[in-house]
């Protein structure tokens, strides 16, 4: 790919200063006023996690309902991303691109923890107990229809991207099939400024919420203490790192997705091995996905209509918020790399490397923590209930493994890289947004890629010096994706629109 460097004149300045200027704003007010913002966050969360969170399920639903669609569909399934006779990347490559770049530093780190957070839940009890439901959850939650935003919206832009050949690779470009030339005005700088102001928040919410785990990581095996200044020199030795790869491109993104897979399987391979439980944690994985297929419908539509629990609402809902707030750069990263592919294999291929990568993590470091609280009586649910954080509950955890310290050391360089990559991906495509034209051949100019770099990495130091409650981080996510729900009913509406036009002139 050729690196754009001369496009100073097509820089799209509002796009790029507006959410900047919003995101400076926001972190202004977290920091002064730290209390009074969590007021309003959490205001907000009520709304639309809790009077509209019907809204969230039923896109998590069409969406996978439309790609399966779409991938049993000759008329579309077969239609080829880009003349090119084969895909730009092996499968293990593309597939080792869409899970590190997408949201795998997260899913190590909620496959640590999270069985155990719904543990003290009621909803939890009432199913049947910790033991079936907690890890039955874990992979619902982070199952098809959390992959389904990203695969169905990836074929959406790929499609824009690879076979109509826009040239801009941005949210508003792919309504244009069905606002017209509104997407050249006012509408499409709104729609622009909204979608990059979500993925901010959502870059934000994921950082402040688990690096504290990799500072405090560090202090454990390393015997100093940790606290908000420490935490930031993490944050800020991570954006150095996905700095510099981002600035090498597409080629630096990839290298480093391969070296961070060879991580993930050590650390997989480290719990599964040397800590003793493999029956266990293979039995209740193969269970717990018997479990998720049969009740699956279920689990989808459960609302909690009488807030008996509010299981759904802190929960479901906010999974699908916190998924869809990630759209606005990932589905965008996975259409770049998905070309020379038919739009079929891009879905089938991108639920199934999606899926392998998350179960693998959920079923393994999630169900050796799990065998320590049901067989070996490491009481992680009610130390957490007693006030203990969740950082602390996961030291618990390591200090059952053998060599706990190396065990943590690989956890902390794993996740950093994942981070890294994560972040160059997100990075990567909102650079792209920078530009009022820009083609699939063509790589954002550095000074760009630089910009977006240190600009993501703002929100998330302000919400640390907040200190705000995992309530309130997901309160962010809930509010800013909403917008981005109205936004994919357009896209998916006009991709059909345009695709159907685009077969009658080509078949």
């Amino acid at each position: 790919m050729n690196v754009t460097d001369s496009h100073k004149k097509e820089i799209d300045w509002p796009t790029m200063l507006i959410p900047f200027a919003i995101v400076i704003a926001m972190v202004a007010i977290f920091m002064i006023a730290p209390e009074g913002s969590k007021s309003i966050v959490d205001s907000l969360r009520g709304f639309f996690g809790d009077t509209i969170g019907l809204y969230y399920p039923v896109l998590a639903i069409c969406c996978v309902l439309i790609c399966i669609y779409i991938a049993v569909t000759p008329r579309y399934g077969n239609i080829r991303l880009g003349n090119m006779g084969s895909p730009l990347y092996s499968n293990f490559k593309w597939g080792s691109m869409i899970f590190t770049s997408t949201m795998a530093a997260d899913i190590m780190f909620y496959s640590l923890i999270e069985w155990a957070l719904y543990g003290g839940e009621q909803r939890i009890q009432d199913l049947g107990g910790v033991q079936m439901w907690a890890p039955t959850f874990t992979l619902f939650h982070w199952g098809p229809l959390a992959w389904g935003f990203y695969v169905m919206l990836a074929v959406c832009f790929a499609f824009m991207i690879h076979v109509r050949r826009r040239k801009r690779q941005r949210f508003s470009e792919a309504c244009r099939p069905l606002m017209g030339d509104l997407v050249d005005g006012f509408w499409g700088k709104l729609i622009d400024i909204m979608a990059i102001f979500a993925v901010v928040c959502a870059t934000g919410t994921t950082f402040s919420l688990a690096t504290p785990l990799l500072t405090d990581g560090m202090g454990f095996v390393f015997g100093f203490e940790t606290n908000t200044s420490i935490t930031i020199i993490v944050l800020l030795l991570i954006c150095a790192i996905y700095t510099i790869t981002v600035l090498f491109g597409l080629k630096g993104i990839s290298n480093l997705a391969g070296i961070c897979s060879y991580l993930f399987f050590a650390i997989l391979l480290y719990f599964l091995l040397l800590g003793g439980e493999i029956g266990y944690i293979i039995e209740t994985g193969f269970q717990s996905i018997g479990n998720m297929i049969q009740n699956f419908i279920g689990l989808s539509t459960y609302m909690d209509p009488l807030r008996e629990n509010g299981f759904a609402q802190n929960w479901t809902v906010y999974y699908w918020a916190y998924w869809l707030v990630w759209c606005v750069a990932t589905p965008f990263f996975i259409a770049i790399i998905s070309a020379g592919r038919t739009i079929r294999n891009v879905i089938w291929g991108a639920f199934g490397w999606g899926l392998a990568g998350t179960y693998m993590s959920f079923i393994i470091l999630g169900n050796y923590g799990l065998a320590q609280q049901m067989k070996h009586g490491v009481d992680i649910i009610g130390f957490m209930g007693h006030g203990g954080t969740m950082y602390e509950a996961i030291f618990l955890i390591f200090d059952t493994l053998p060599l706990s310290s190396l065990a943590l050391i690989l956890l902390v360089i794993t996740m950093i890289a994942f981070y890294s990559t994560t972040l160059d991906g997100i990075t990567y495509v909102t650079s792209s947004y920078s530009y009022k034209t820009i083609s699939p051949e063509e790589e954002p100019s550095r000074k760009i890629r630089g910009f977006w770099s240190v600009m993501l990495i703002l929100l998330p130091i302000a919400l640390l010096f907040a200190e705000n409650s995992l309530y309130s981080l997901q309160g962010v996510t809930i509010v800013s994706a909403f917008p981005v729900g109205i936004m994919l009913i357009i896209i998916i509406w006009s991709f059909f629109k345009d695709c159907n036009n685009w077969l009658k002139t080509n078949h």
